[in-house]
């Protein structure tokens, strides 16, 4: 079964949008176990427009499942990762000025940085993943720099679902063949949501796990956030 990991950014959000701790960040996240999470996903970015450092530092110390921190290696991140040894390191290249991740890493361009980093980064987390578009020369190129993993960028896949959902799966088919030859596992998200989850599984040969945020937050706004958490897993099954 693929596990889900909650991205809980947009709880970090509206607790920020009014100041004090409501919502309080680490019960969510400590409830999205209870409900059926597999692991917790946060985002810290340089403004903490959302994800504030020391709720990273809480989170590590209390949640039982994984927590995967994702995020642009600034010198400050990579110092958050060192102190916290979180159990997945997922290296996004979003600029601070970012909306939202909107692009993969250029894992041929970068290599020669990429295989520094994860190599220095290993001594502090359990496994490092890539966020790559679902391009052949992106995997091998992660593969290359000594990732243990890769997330697929599924956006594109997202927006393209519902016009014609077997050309928007042929390239993730294509990676995911390519990273299963090199001894790879998968992840992936953006955009994932309850209609276009079950057929990115179905569909790929292995995925090991999907960090769904914002459109699972939406949606526990009308099921709730028990109900919704085992919908999504509904889907993984």
């Amino acid at each position: 079964m693929t596990r889900l990991s909650v991205n809980i950014n947009k709880i970090a959000t509206l607790r920020n949008a009014r100041g004090g701790n409501n919502p309080d960040v680490l019960q969510v996240a400590l409830d999205c176990e209870r409900f059926g999470a597999e692991g917790i996903t946060v985002h810290p970015r340089p403004d903490e427009r959302h994800i504030r450092y020391d709720d990273v530092r809480l989170l590590k110390a209390t949640i039982k499942t994984e927590l995967n921190i994702e995020g642009n290696p600034d010198d400050r991140f990579i110092k958050l990762i060192e102190e916290v040894r979180p159990h997945q390191v997922t290296l996004v290249p979003d600029a601070p000025s970012a909306i939202t991740s909107n692009a993969g890493w250029d894992t041929i361009k970068h290599q020669a940085y990429l295989r520094e980093l994860i190599g220095s980064l290993k001594k502090y987390t359990g496994r490092v993943s890539v966020f790559v578009d679902p391009e052949i020369k992106m995997v091998a190129g992660a593969a290359e720099a000594g990732a243990d993993r890769i997330e697929l960028y599924t956006e594109p896949y997202a927006s393209q679902y519902h016009q014609d959902k077997e050309k928007a799966i042929a390239p993730y088919i294509l990676a995911t063949t390519e990273a299963i030859r090199l001894n790879m596992q998968i992840n992936a998200g953006h955009d994932l949501d309850l209609h276009n989850l079950r057929y990115l599984k179905q569909h790929l040969p292995i995925l090991h796990e999907v960090s769904i945020g914002h459109a699972l937050i939406c949606d526990a706004l009308y099921y709730g956030l028990e109900n919704t958490i085992q919908l999504y897993l509904r889907e993984l099954k």
